[in-house]
């Protein structure tokens, strides 16, 4: 099979750990007999940089006519003098708009061999932590109306509609369903007008649902119980700014947010990244976890690709090689092997 793969490097250790992740999917391209046309393209600082816009037309044409997206990260201090439309991260925005990216799956996933590289004691990760946070991801209060009022309150509206939180609920429905058939919900609806629709209308898709064991928590109680009982949820459904916030709380739970890939779908395409920033104090030093791309690659081939006997190889050998007690800086400990992002792709792509 011939598949369009389309890579957004983008800026700070995004090229490293791109570059990772491309390796990758060549190993798999001889493995398994596919053919994966790869092209470049610029978003965020770099496109900034090179076309005075953080999203140009022609990355939005490429993505268009992919059937994978690769994404590293955004943004940089270089950048931070900018107006907000014209920042890096508004491509990043724009591009889960343009392409109808309404759903992230964030997996947190606590692998045995770094269970000692978490934060929380044994006892609280039990036998193992296996969470799915499906996050609303192109509404809400990142998306609302915002601005700065002549006296100089500046504002961000937080707004949803009822089809914007049916599609999402189905989404967090059905991935409950292929996983342990819970649900747990965040909102505020003790407080926002935004969280009571929510609520309403996460009960009524339900129904549909007979199967799922379905529960609600407040914003707050849920970034409390991540870190006192994480192992009572499996899939946790929630809007656009708490699963921003809850997932990197979920990944440090992990033992590093360089650990953890993502999937923003739509109805048509699938765009992969590791939820990690650019980092850009570290850039260029081979020191940067390349795994959560290569791992979100793994989610690629399983989600847009229908590949996941090739998926899982992927996420064998990234076991196989924490097995081995091989780490990078973010996970490293006395009694391990300390190897740099070229290295640590290297290893990885041999155990394929």
């Amino acid at each position: 099979m011939e598949y369009r793969v389309t890579v957004m490097p983008g800026d700070g250790i995004g090229r490293e750990i791109v570059e990772g992740a491309v390796k990758v999917i060549k190993k798999i391209e001889e493995k398994y007999n596919h053919k994966f046309n790869i092209n470049y393209a610029d978003i965020g600082g770099i496109a900034i940089d090179n076309h005075g816009t953080p999203l140009p037309e022609e990355t939005i044409e490429m993505c268009k006519n992919s059937d994978g997206i690769i994404l590293g990260a955004v943004g940089g201090p270089k950048w931070d003098s900018l107006k907000g439309e014209d920042r890096p991260e508004r491509g990043l925005l724009n591009i889960r708009k343009e392409l109808g990216l309404y759903t992230n799956l964030r997996p947190a996933i606590v692998y045995e061999p770094l269970k000692n590289a978490s934060p929380l004691k044994p006892e609280i990760i039990g036998e193992g932590l296996d969470i799915c946070i499906v996050r609303e991801l192109t509404g809400g209060i990142y998306f609302g109306e915002k601005g700065v009022k002549e006296d100089g309150t500046a504002y961000d509206v937080l707004s949803y509609n009822e089809e914007e939180v049916k599609r999402i609920a189905v989404k967090g429905f059905e991935t409950a369903m292929k996983r342990g058939k819970k649900l747990t919900s965040v909102d505020k609806s003790n407080v926002l007008e935004s969280s009571r629709l929510w609520r309403r209308v996460v009960i009524e898709v339900s129904k549909d649902y007979p199967e799922v064991e379905l529960n609600h928590m407040y914003v707050d109680n849920a970034a409390m119980q991540l870190l006192i009982n994480p192992t009572q949820f499996d899939v946790i459904l929630t809007m656009n700014m708490f699963g921003d916030i809850l997932s990197d709380e979920a990944s440090m739970i992990t033992g590093s947010i360089g650990m953890l890939p993502s999937a923003s779908i739509g109805e048509k395409y699938g765009l992969y990244e590791p939820i990690h920033g650019s980092a850009p104090d570290i850039a260029g030093q081979d020191i940067a976890n390349p795994i959560a791309t290569i791992l979100s690659a793994a989610m690629m081939f399983k989600h847009s690709m229908g590949l996941p006997e090739e998926g899982t190889a992927i996420e064998k050998a990234v076991e196989k090689v924490l097995n081995d007690g091989i780490r990078t800086r973010d996970i490293h400990t006395d009694s391990t092997k300390l190897v740099g992002t070229e290295e640590m792709v290297s290893l990885i792509v041999k155990n394929i």
